[in-house]
């Protein structure tokens, strides 16, 4: 009498409670290891990545248990599936702390903090499913101009250096009329109390700083990288989203499914940025795929929106991910000598 094996697992109680108890534990404990604000090792990356990799794949031997291999498969299918579109995300990520001139030390703080923002959400986005998604080309083609710009911020940047005032900044100037922001950061502070931004005003290196707005709370350039990390994530998940969708219509799915693979890929991030240090020609590759990324934005938007223009099938696109960042690293290894000039 059976038809086949029952892929419907609805929001079952035990496995809503072990999907949450296991994510809070392992962001918890990821959190409290990196309490100190410390530049992350290559190999602390590394081992922090394979920490990742091995809930994600923790969660799917319970699905396979407690259900059957199918539901297995289909978390695979779209962790498998988040984290290949979501790969873009790194190099934008590595963009926008070159911008802000954010110190190693401070981007783990803003990476997991940010995946609150992830939670948030990925779970409206799965909520309302595939209706909010007919706004997806326009959003690609925002996006590829803002990938693009970020590139060419990038490009013009010399050094990964902090930057002292933001007073010029870019994200400053945008917002400075509308929030109380203290055009400098202060440790890994995200907001200043009132009496905080009194203290550093007193100091005589900030004597030529104005602010715009007053109020009981400013926030810090740190929050504004956070806010555009998590800018860019939103506008990624219009292309990932709706692709996990498509390989299952079980909430519980894909939004487990979503979660660990995006916790995976920030902690990715840390080996792609500890590599940079050794790798003097990484950095430009990572340019040039921030231009390709631009590129297949546009076009994918183009074709949805004028008919003209071609979708860049994943696997080509993680294949051209793979060659321009071999090149990076074979280039820094035959020629290490380049940038010396740092």
């Amino acid at each position: 009498m059976q038809s086949g094996i029952s892929t419907h697992i609805g929001m079952e109680t035990e496995t809503v409670v072990i999907f949450v108890v296991l994510a809070i534990a392992a962001f918890l404990i990821d959190m409290w290891a990196h309490r100190g604000d410390k530049p992350i090792s290559l190999s602390a990356a590394a081992m922090w990545t394979v920490f990742w990799i091995a809930i994600g794949l923790s969660f799917a031997l319970f699905l396979g248990y407690h259900f059957n291999y199918e539901v297995a498969s289909l978390y695979l299918a779209g962790y498998l599936f988040e984290q290949a579109l979501s790969v873009d995300n790194l190099f934008v990520m590595m963009a926008i702390f070159s911008w802000f001139g954010v110190q190693d030390k401070y981007c783990h703080r803003v990476l997991y903090w940010g995946v609150l923002g992830a939670v948030v959400f990925r779970l409206i986005f799965v909520v309302i499913g595939s209706s909010l998604f007919a706004m997806g080309p326009i959003v690609e083609l925002i996006f590829a101009f803002v990938v693009l710009l970020s590139g060419i911020m990038m490009l013009k940047k010399k050094d990964h250096e902090e930057v002292s005032d933001f007073s010029s900044h870019i994200a400053y100037k945008a917002v400075k009329w509308f929030f109380p922001i203290f055009p400098k950061m202060v440790g890994h502070a995200f907001f200043l109390s009132r009496k905080e931004v009194d203290a550093q005003m007193a100091k005589p290196e900030n004597k030529g700083i104005t602010l715009k707005r007053t109020g009981a709370w400013f926030c810090t350039p740190l929050f504004l990288c956070l806010a555009v990390i998590e800018t860019t994530d939103v506008l990624f998940a219009f292309d990932s989203v709706p692709a996990v969708i498509a390989v299952s219509r079980e909430p519980l799915i894909v939004y487990s499914a979503m979660m660990f693979a995006v916790m995976g890929l920030r902690s990715m991030y840390f080996v792609l940025d500890a590599l940079r240090k050794y790798l003097v020609h990484l950095e430009k590759a990572v340019i040039v795929l921030l231009f390709f990324i631009a590129f297949k934005l546009a076009a994918a938007a183009s074709e949805h929106l004028f008919d003209f223009g071609m979708q860049i099938d994943v696997y080509i696109s993680l294949g051209v991910i793979a060659v321009i960042l071999g090149i990076g690293v074979l280039s820094s290894l035959i020629f290490p000598k380049k940038d010396e000039h740092k």
